[in-house]
Parts: structure tokens; C-alpha cells; sequence
């Protein structure tokens, strides 16, 4: 699949998991009065969990065992749950952006980084 193919794919899925993370954010801001730092990080970790299962069949079709391929996304998803974290903490608590505005650019970075490491690292067949 080519990779303009399989970015369309990545983002489609990323989508949901978008979702879940930005309905979490909502509520945990909103309603429950936590920051938005941390409300974003809850939901990052709910929304990585239905990225992978859909990337794992749908995006990339890998042959790895589920053992493999997840501590690899993980590691990778961890390290972009910390950008996503810091860059939320940053923007919003000490910058004073709008949460929202905050969770947009950080979504952008994320889904860039995500992409390229699940795409060259964490899915990528054997040779």
C-alpha cells in the first residue's frame, strides 16, 4: 500500500480514537473541572487503545504477534502521550491557550509522530 494510502487509513482510524480522546477532554474540563492537561492524557491513553486494535488489522495488516507489534506501538504511543501531556500543560496552564486550540495543534504533532513510528517501526513487516 502506498504511503499516501495507508496516511489516509492511519487518519480515518485516528479519527475515533480522536474522538474518544476529545469527548473525554470535554468532560473531564466541562464537567468535572479537571485541567486540561490531564483530562487530555486520560483520554489519549482510552483513545490509543482503539487505535490500535483498528491500525493493527485495518491500516496495516501486520503479520507480527500482538505481543510484538502492541509494546512496540506502546512505547511509541507513550512517548507521544508525553508530547501531548507537556505540549497541553504548556499551552494551556502556562501559556493560557484555549484548551481546545491547544489540543488541536498537539493532535496535529501527534498524529504526524504517530504515523511515521507505526508505519517505519512499530507495524513494519519483517524483510
Amino acid at each position: 500500500m502506498s504511503v499516501q494510502r495507508q496516511f489516509l487509513h492511519f487518519a480515518a482510524v485516528g479519527a475515533s480514537g480522536t474522538a474518544v480522546q476529545y469527548s473525554v477532554l470535554w468532560v473531564g474540563v466541562e464537567l468535572t473541572g479537571v485541567s486540561a492537561a490531564a483530562a487530555s492524557a486520560v483520554g489519549y491513553v482510552l483513545g490509543s487503545v482503539v487505535n490500535y486494535i483498528l491500525n493493527y488489522f485495518f491500516t496495516f495488516e501486520s503479520g507480527k504477534t500482538h505481543g510484538e507489534a502492541a509494546s512496540k506501538y506502546f512505547t511509541l504511543l507513550g512517548l507521544g502521550w508525553c508530547m501531548n501531556t507537556g505540549l497541553m500543560w504548556a499551552l494551556v496552564q502556562n501559556m493560557g491557550w484555549n484548551y481546545w486550540l491547544a489540543q488541536i495543534l498537539a493532535t496535529a504533532i501527534g498524529l504526524a509522530w504517530n504515523f511515521a513510528g507505526s508505519r517505519w517501526w512499530a507495524f513494519k513487516p519483517a524483510e
